[in-house]
């Protein structure tokens, strides 16, 4: 049995499609039975529980073969560090309890880090708490996912300017989809072997690399001609993000993350482990969420 954590995300569902295709059996873990429904059709057995609830995950990890874990941001938290801290804990609690033989984990380039980087060290802690399991550990240290642009191309439509904490607008960055994430997730399930090195460490990117400028042209070509990027001043990072809803605690992990981006600090680990590349364009990966936007403005 292939537990799944995050099972109603791009990342978790990309997984489940790779197991259920491969005729394996799927537990979905979720934390709302509304987003059951899908999960049930793709013959998923579901279970119910809070990322902070180490006794119900650990009813929803008993018995597994495999758990692939994640541990999302908490954007809107008051103590965004302290909420990702808790679901932490409980995911480590429930990993001891159960006992699998082996955790696949969907962490973040520079996890390697254990400061100075924002919501990465935190991915930093992830893996540190679970280095102490019995069982084998992948590490899928994944790039930032290219969906995440997404959420500024209604502005970006409306203003013709794409606002970009990547610095300069000329440096590449790794990117890529969250559900190539998701399908590398599920292939390394169905191919591990055990008695290897663990930690396995593999970083996901993308089948090239970006530049906001390349950003800005994939919105141009999907919502119209006259979207630019534009390199947001680093005093203007805090308003920005407080007015895009992002908390006081959020806000400063972030834009943390964004400096140690824009220092070169976030990439691969030099070294370690092995990259594989997902095969979605940028411009694929946002085309389902900026199709629906106006074209044109």
């Amino acid at each position: 049995m292939f537990v799944i954590l995050g099972a109603a995300g791009k990342a978790g569902g990309a997984t489940i499609e790779v197991l259920r295709s491969a005729g394996q059996p799927v537990r979905a873990v979720i934390r709302d039975g509304s987003q059951a429904a899908p999960l049930v059709a793709a013959g998923c057995e579901i279970a119910i529980a809070d990322l902070r609830d180490a006794s119900a995950l650990a009813r929803a990890f008993a018995g597994a073969s495999a758990v692939q874990v994640i541990c999302p941001p908490a954007p809107q938290a008051v103590d965004a560090k302290a909420e990702m801290e808790s679901s932490i804990s409980a995911i480590g609690l429930a990993l001891c309890a159960a006992r699998p033989p082996l955790v696949l984990a969907i962490s973040d380039y520079g996890a390697e880090l254990p400061d100075g980087t924002g919501i990465t060290a935190l991915f930093h802690a992830l893996e540190a708490r679970l280095r102490r399991l019995p069982g084998d550990l992948i590490f899928l240290r994944s790039a930032e996912h290219m969906q995440n642009w997404a959420r500024v191309g209604a502005l970006a439509a409306q203003t013709g300017r794409l606002q970009s904490l990547h610095h300069p607008l000329t440096k590449l960055f790794p990117t890529i989809s969250a559900h190539d994430v998701g399908r590398i997730a599920g292939d390394l399930l169905l191919s591990h072997r055990t008695g290897g090195c663990s930690p396995r460490i593999v970083h996901a990117e993308g089948p090239r690399r970006y530049t906001p400028q390349d950003v800005a042209s994939a919105m141009a070509s999907l919502l119209g001609p006259d979207i630019a990027a534009a390199a947001l001043e680093r005093e203007k990072w805090d308003s920005v993000l407080t007015a895009a809803g992002l908390s006081e605690s959020a806000v400063r992990l972030v834009t943390e993350l964004y400096d140690a981006h824009n220092a070169g600090r976030i990439d691969v680990e030099a070294g370690v482990g092995e990259i594989r590349y997902g095969t979605t364009e940028l411009i694929d990966a946002l085309r389902p969420s900026l199709s629906a936007l106006p074209v044109g403005n």
